[in-house]
């Protein structure tokens, strides 16, 4: 039998995806994925057109893609492209409507949900509900662009 390990990411639509990604590495201590080079080096070849990018923080970027990546797992060094635990944020034309069908949980540790939640709120999330059952508690909260996650 043949053994197969796929390799995968979360993406998630957005209207603005560089703030998406920006939030969130702050959010999880993962860095903005910094495809410069490879966007320079296609814009240089003729591969790509410039306006197929924007100015980050000084940087190349691509306009209508920006992720976050774990600062600990692999990535690609020629293109910025992580390999391991990555959020990948694409452009869409339109805003988030109805709820998602897929949401991120994210656990603070022991005694540390309520100031976990106010840091988050503090880079622009919304805090929806607090959430009581009989197996455990937690928070929903809204990131910047109104994707429900949890805070346990």
């Amino acid at each position: 039998m043949v053994s197969m390990t796929l390799h995968w990411k979360v993406v998630i639509d957005s209207t603005d995806p560089h703030a998406q990604a920006a939030f969130w590495a702050e959010a999880l201590g993962y860095l903005v994925e910094d495809n410069s080079a490879l966007a320079e080096r296609l814009i240089g070849a003729g591969a790509v057109p410039e306006a197929a990018t924007v100015l980050v923080d000084g940087r190349r970027a691509w306009r209508d893609l920006a992720a976050a990546r774990h600062p600990d797992d692999p990535y690609e060094e020629e293109s910025g492209t992580g390999l391991g635990r990555r959020l990948l944020f694409q452009r869409v034309p339109e805003a988030k409507t109805v709820k998602n069908r897929l949401h991120l949980d994210v656990h603070a540790g022991p005694g540390r949900r309520d100031a976990e939640v106010a840091r988050l709120a503090g880079l622009g999330a919304k805090v929806l509900r607090e959430v009581a059952q009989p197996g455990g508690t937690w928070s929903v909260l809204a990131d910047p662009e109104g994707n429900e996650f949890c805070v346990h």
